[in-house]
């Protein structure tokens, strides 16, 4: 593949069963690469592996006084230094595009997953964590992917020089090839000592990343407590940590480079001792000497690839498994930590309209129905809501009530990312966050519903018009309109129906809004009734609300009293035939008599709810 056909249309669906499991897949996802780089490779040392020849060719000839023999040493010298400098070049090439190919695939997979995700993702791996895993440990697969066929062909092309020195001469070819020997076993037996100290180093250096990302994102709040220098000296002990981690493994590393220097040296001396005594004794020409010593020169070269093969497969096992665990995570297993679901009921998720059931108040919202709740304790809303939202509540003395049940499942046993991507629950106070209303709209969504309608639906047009007046780029688009932090610029209302309009916007299988009009004039809130019955059609709603307004346009309403259902119908039903629903929604006693929905005594409601 080229560099210029990344990114990947299809970076495929990676292997996520364990660490080798991933680099094994990314080997086969990219096989005519490493067979490219591996054709080059042995190209490159074998032609470097046969100049000792060609050297050991011409000393002969000038030994012998052959002037045809020079010069065809010297032809074939030359055609070993155009084919080296090609394949030299050809082989750096394919292998640094096998290095980008293979972490730009890694980077498409990690922010597809990412993605995927969402805020759940943090929620079992810390952020700094993701990024060392999305950056450092992607490098490291990459160099192992990258070093694998160049170390490939250090292994064929040595072996090769062996073979040719045993049989071209035994004496000094034994000699060679037990040397060789030595120095794997010098060397390779520290491999896994080195390796343990670097997953020690990437440990800490994990840690150290997280706690900088932690302080940097919690800054403003350590300011305003004064923490400042807490966390200053967390992460100085977390650098300090690091440093003395990195300090020995670059040990080991030293000492392996020092054996590899060692020992070959070694080898060398032997070697010339050895070849001299023969040339000497008559037994092998100057010309096989010299070919026997620029051998062992050579393969000092392929002892330096192992050593890289060796680093690469010591710092990139780690990286691959610390990308595993994130690949691996589904949606529904990052809150439990199994991904298992609960016995008995499979892994059908809710269906798009899901029904709920509360058994502790007796409440159900139909599947796919605008369902509105009263409640006839003023402030006892909110338990209700935070119950239908997923979350458990407890009772005074600690005993926790049985879970909402979704489409007839509780809610307690199913993943809790599951729960929360089926019902998004509004609060009394949302919080609207500094920047663009883009930004403010940014919220994962179902597509169905876009943002003019969502912004319609929720009567945001005197909105638009302030943000307009206010930032000047809002005047070309709206949707570039400024919001200081917390919607102060905004009044109550205003900051009221951006919220609503931003979770109209996710148009999630359930939605729940608690007093979602409490600060609205009643005229926008007659309207906004009728929008969120529409564009709500198909989908489960629940309103808590005590407004008339509102209640007129449900096709169901729910009565609470006492935490039970003490009555449900329609508003009208509800109204003539009810009391204390009447004194609820009325703001009256429940004295009197009953009074016909829309009577003037509706304008109790009508009033600039500021």
């Amino acid at each position: 593949m080229r560099l210029r056909d990344l990114p990947h249309p299809d970076p495929g669906e990676p292997d996520t069963r364990s660490g080798s499991h991933f680099v094994l897949w990314l080997f086969r996802r990219q096989l005519r690469g490493q067979t490219k780089t591996l054709f080059w490779g042995v190209l490159h040392m074998g032609s470097v592996a046969c100049l000792p020849v060609v050297v050991g060719a011409a000393v002969q000839a000038a030994v012998e006084s052959s002037a045809a023999g020079l010069v065809r040493a010297g032809l074939l010298l030359a055609g070993l230094g155009l084919v080296m400098a090609v394949a030299d070049t050809m082989v750096h090439r394919s292998a640094v595009t096998n290095w980008i190919t293979a972490a730009t695939r890694i980077q498409q997979v990690l922010a597809r997953r990412t993605a995927h995700l969402g805020a759940a993702l943090t929620r079992r791996v810390a952020a700094g964590e993701v990024v060392k895993v999305s950056t450092g440990d992607v490098e490291k697969i990459g160099w192992l992917v990258e070093s694998a066929s160049r170390f490939s062909a250090a292994v064929i092309v040595t072996g090769g020089v062996c073979a040719g020195l045993v049989l071209h001469e035994p004496r000094l070819g034994l000699i060679v090839v037990v040397g060789i020997a030595a120095v794997m076993l010098t060397v390779f037996p520290l491999v896994p000592a080195a390796t343990r100290r670097a997953d020690r180093e990437r440990a800490r250096s994990g840690r150290a990343a997280e706690l900088a990302s932690d302080t940097v994102a919690g800054l403003r709040v350590l300011r305003g407590i004064g923490g400042e220098e807490l966390f200053l000296n967390r992460y100085r002990r977390a650098s300090d940590d690091l440093r003395v981690a990195s300090v020995h493994t670059a040990r080991m590393w030293s000492l392996i480079d020092a054996l590899q220097v060692a020992v070959p040296g070694a080898l060398l001396l032997v070697v010339v001792w050895q070849g001299h005594r023969l040339a000497a004794s008559g037994a092998i020409t100057p010309g096989a000497l010299v070919t026997v010593y620029g051998a062992v020169l050579f393969l000092l070269f392929p002892l330096r690839l192992f050593q890289e093969g060796a680093m690469a497969w010591a710092f990139s096992r780690p990286a691959a498994r610390r990308a595993v665990r994130v690949l691996s995570m589904r949606r529904g297993d990052t809150e439990t930590g199994t991904g298992s679901p609960a016995p008995g009921h499979g892994t059908r998720e809710p269906s798009r309209a899901p029904a709920l059931h509360d058994p502790l108040t007796g409440l159900t919202a139909p599947g796919g129905r605008l369902t509105a709740v009263v409640h006839g304790d003023a402030d006892g809303s909110e338990g209700p809501a935070a119950r239908l939202g997923g979350r458990p509540v407890g009772e005074e003395d600690g005993a926790a009530h049985p879970s909402v049940e979704i489409d007839g499942r509780p809610a307690s046993e199913l993943p809790r990312a599951l729960v929360r991507a089926t019902v998004l629950v509004q609060d009394k106070e949302p919080v609207l966050l500094s920047g663009t209303l883009a930004e403010l709209l940014d919220v994962p969504a179902s597509g169905r519903v876009d943002a003019d309608a969502a912004l319609a639906a929720a009567a945001c047009s005197d909105v638009l018009d302030s943000l307009a007046h206010t930032s000047p780029e809002a005047a070309r688009d709206p949707l570039l309109g400024r919001i200081t932090e917390r919607g102060r610029s905004l009044s109550g209302g205003q900051r009221q129906r951006l919220a609503l309009a931003r979770s109209l916007l996710a148009d999630p299988p359930v939605l729940v809004l608690d007093e979602p009009t409490s600060a609205v004039d009643a005229h926008t809130e007659s309207r906004i009734g009728a929008a969120l019955r529409d564009l709500r059609a198909g989908r489960t709603t629940v309103v808590l609300t005590s407004s008339p307004l509102l209640l007129e346009h449900a096709d169901r309403v729910v009565l609470l009293l006492d935490g039970r259902v003490a009555a449900e119908g329609t508003h009208r039903d509800l109204w003539e035939n009810t009391p204390r629903y009447r004194a609820v929604v009325g703001r009256d006693t429940g004295s009197g008599p009953p009074v016909r929905v829309g009577a003037p005594s509706e304008a109790l409601h009508i009033e600039e709810k500021a």
